[in-house]
């Protein structure tokens, strides 16, 4: 098969895991046929080690500049090493175009937990996505940043380049983008990834048991802390307003019968610096069974946030390649909804992952 030229936005540590999984099921591979922790191993006759970097772009000056192998190593970045020697891919990363992706609080940190940025002109985006021959471009831009992920999405439309939007920036869920891609029959996902076995999908699912157990739902609370530099840029209540409506949402679209919104509140709620990439929820859900009698749930799930969306991230590269090959465009619906938190049609995850399996076989084209 041919090989799937991916461009990364933001060489944070999301990138960073997903990079060093790559290489770990390459290596992995040649000693089992079975990987551990993959949806899919061979997807379309795609798999993980056809995915191969084209261009990054990032915006810190501890990562511009450098080759890519190293720069996903540099400060700020803090997750969990999966696999330390990388290859040499041949890319450096190039300077982005800021905007609104550093939030102006983050100034008041320690260097190594903040962003720092470079003092260098940005390149060309739509140049490099055409020099470098890439066909999907991740988007893994820091929340809240509008006017960043809007920049580079308009560079995808420019340059015929896919779009997975793993932030809670809406593009992919909104008309107006869509229809865009769309007319250009360019084949996009999105909006805000949801992690393999994350906060969301483990609150949606436990929320629809309960409603289809019969329970009344009265309120229900998810709160998240964590030591990344997306929960120190999460601070910034102001950046936060799409990233809320996502989780919320993502919620809610499961139930019956929506619950009133005063009744629901899901976070992120805190940065807590020791933490690094880990990630802990506190869950509780409140409801009414037989009789009206209570019934409470609390939950404690520890993950590592940044490799946690990794498997599915790999599947989405995929499918969009497969659509591609198809000549699809437009927003994939089905792998959306089940990879994303705020897709263009919400769908319940079981529907949707056999929506995902027809589409890969070829029986569904969106």
């Amino acid at each position: 098969m041919a090989k799937i030229r991916l461009a990364i936005v933001g060489v944070g540590n999301c990138a960073s895991s997903l990079l060093q999984g790559l290489e770990h099921y390459k290596r992995a591979t040649a000693a089992s046929s079975t990987p551990i922790g993959l949806m899919h191993y061979d997807l379309g006759g795609y798999r993980p080690d056809d995915i191969e970097v084209a261009c990054a772009f990032d915006i810190d000056a501890r990562k511009v500049g450098r080759p890519l192998e190293e720069a996903c190593f540099a400060p700020p970045n803090n997750t969990i090493e999966i696999h330390r020697d990388l290859p040499r891919y041949g890319v450096t990363v190039d300077m982005g175009e800021i905007h609104d992706g550093i939030a102006p609080h983050m100034a008041f940190y320690p260097p190594e937990r903040t962003f720092v940025a470079a003092e260098k002109a940005p390149v060309d985006i739509e140049r490099r996505l055409r020099d470098s021959g890439a066909e999907v471009m991740l988007c893994y831009l820091p929340v809240g940043s509008q006017k960043a992920v809007e920049r580079y999405a308009r560079a995808c439309l420019e340059t015929g380049v896919s779009l997975l939007n793993c932030m809670p920036v809406f593009i992919v869920s909104d008309e107006k983008w869509a229809s865009e891609f769309t007319a250009r029959k360019i084949p996009v996902v999105g909006d805000d990834v949801k992690s393999q076995l994350g906060s969301t999908i483990l609150h949606r699912t436990i929320m629809k048991l309960f409603a289809d157990r019969g329970i009344k739902l009265r309120h229900t609370y998810q709160l998240n802390t964590g030591g990344n530099t997306d929960f120190l840029n999460m601070l910034d209540r102001s950046r936060l307003g799409s990233k809320r409506k996502s989780k919320t949402e993502a919620v809610q679209s499961i139930l019956p019968e929506r619950m009133p919104d005063v009744d629901v509140h899901i976070g992120p709620s805190d940065y807590v610096p020791w933490q690094n990439d880990n990630k802990v929820c506190f869950l509780r859900i409140e409801g009414e069974g037989f009789a009206g009698i209570p019934i409470e749930l609390e939950l404690r799930m520890s993950v590592q946030d940044s490799p946690n969306s990794g498997g599915v991230v790999i599947d989405a590269i995929r499918c969009l390649k497969l659509a591609r090959d198809r000549k699809i465009g437009g927003p994939l619906y089905s792998i959306a909804a089940y990879t994303m938190k705020h897709p263009p049609r919400q769908i319940p995850d079981d529907v949707a992952r056999e929506r995902v399996e027809q589409f890969i076989q070829g029986q569904l084209e969106r």
